[in-house]
């Protein structure tokens, strides 16, 4: 066997192989960090920005500001994954309606009243002392008991009549699409790590493949180096290869959809491990974004927690209206008209600032993580093969055309390096 034969034999399928796991390597690393833009300003680059191609402004390379540099895939979509994400799972598995029930508005209500009632002696001072003080610091002792007791006795009342308006129109309240898509754009960390729970041995399949491939297809390349002795066939050998490297990895990833005799692999890997992925799923959706304390702060800081507030001013309001009962006319004439109306809305506001206690407790905020860990899991266990592939193949679907044009890239890189060491 000729040396330069030798020579080809031994380094070609050691540079395909080493290309193609660092395509692969690369390309990973390229759907997830960093997790913020980091580039430097390009002279020319703003005034240009304009004028390019939708296609190449929206990736992640470059910026309206005239920096190029690079950003995850994934977190500088945020947006938008979190809106597939939601569209694809979270949509399918379950209305906010559904997690609302699960989570349970009798234990919630029942966790807020065991709360509320070493409160409640405080929050009808406050209130009190903020309307009428003199008149409140007038009042005889067992009269101000009486108050205590009656509030106290409606409290549970009042709080169930709270969690049963919200359960019956929760959607009047929360817009889960945007709950779900504003806090996972906040968070893209989280985000990737959604997509890499998914998908971990996947994604460390895919990387390895790289060599997998890479490898035995360089001694298919020193045939074709034999049969066209040219210099161009390395470089154009190794943007097929590298092409197809990243090509074959994402299909083995997510198809064939259903089991085929056809195919070496059978079945995409992410359908074959579909019961541990689940599992995972459920875990960080419960832990992190369907949480009650989410639910929460959507309920009274989101863009419609103003309908909440209405609501709770009208649930007060009647309670207050039960409390004073047949003697509502004399409290009127008592701290008048205008303090009388300005009471739930007093009443709602330390309502508002009781809720977060909610969340303090960690053995009841963990029993409802596990009520939504069980109910995703459960519910995501009948969706359709073909639903449960868009899981993580709509996070990368639209961007796949880059991983390809970067395998193909460094395997062209490859083929001119080794030119450059061995040449011909």
């Amino acid at each position: 066997m000729p040396d330069h034969l030798l020579e080809q034999l031994i380094t070609i399928p050691l540079f395909t192989g080493i290309i193609g796991y660092i395509t692969n390597w690369s390309g990973v690393l390229m759907l997830f960090a960093p997790i913020n833009f980091h580039g430097i300003k390009v002279p020319g680059l703003k005034l240009l920005f304009p004028f390019l191609p939708r296609r190449v402004q929206v990736i992640p390379a470059i910026t309206s500001d005239g920096r190029f540099g690079w950003q995850g895939i994934v977190p500088s979509r945020a947006e938008k994954m979190a809106s597939i994400a939601v569209d694809k799972s979270l949509a399918k598995v379950g209305s906010i309606a559904d997690f609302y029930r699960v989570l349970d508005p009798d234990s919630i209500a029942e966790h807020l009243v065991n709360i509320s009632r070493s409160e409640v002696r405080g929050v009808v001072t406050r209130i009190m002392t903020a309307e009428n003080p003199q008149l409140w610091h007038n009042l005889p002792t067992s009269v101000k008991e009486a108050v205590f007791r009656k509030v106290e006795d409606d409290l549970p009342a009042s709080v169930r009549m709270i969690t049963d308006r919200i359960e019956e129109d929760i959607d009047e309240f929360i817009d889960a699409k945007l709950m779900v898509i504003r806090y996972l754009s906040s968070h893209p960390k989280l985000l990737n790590d959604i997509f890499r729970t998914m998908g971990n041995k996947e994604l460390r399949f895919m990387q390895n493949f790289g060599f997998y491939f890479g490898f035995p297809m360089g001694f298919v390349l020193v045939g074709i180096l034999h049969l066209v002795p040219q210099w161009w066939v390395l470089p154009i050998g190794g943007v097929i290869i590298g092409y197809i490297v990243n090509y074959l990895g994402i299909t083995m990833i997510f198809e064939p959809i259903t089991p085929s005799r056809w195919v070496p692999w059978r079945q995409g890997l992410f359908l074959k491990r579909r019961t541990e992925i689940i599992a995972g799923y459920a875990k960080t959706l419960a832990d992190h974004v369907v949480t009650l304390e989410n639910i929460g702060t959507e309920l009274l800081e989101g863009p419609r927690s103003d309908r909440t507030r209405r609501m709770l001013d009208q649930v007060l309001r009647e309670s207050v209206d039960d409390a004073a009962g047949w003697a509502k006319s004399v409290v009127k004439m008592t701290v008048g008209s205008q303090s009388y109306k300005r009471l739930p809305g007093l009443a709602t506001t330390e309502v508002l600032d009781l809720y977060p206690r909610v969340f303090e407790d960690a053995e009841f905020a963990e029993n409802q993580s596990e009520k939504i860990r069980v109910f995703v899991t459960d519910r995501m266990s009948i969706l359709s093969p073909e639903d449960f592939s868009e899981l993580l193949r709509s996070a990368v679907k639209q961007d796949e055309w880059l991983l390809f044009v970067h395998g193909a890239v460094l395997g062209s890189f490859a083929g001119f390096l080794h030119l450059a060491i061995f040449g011909v």
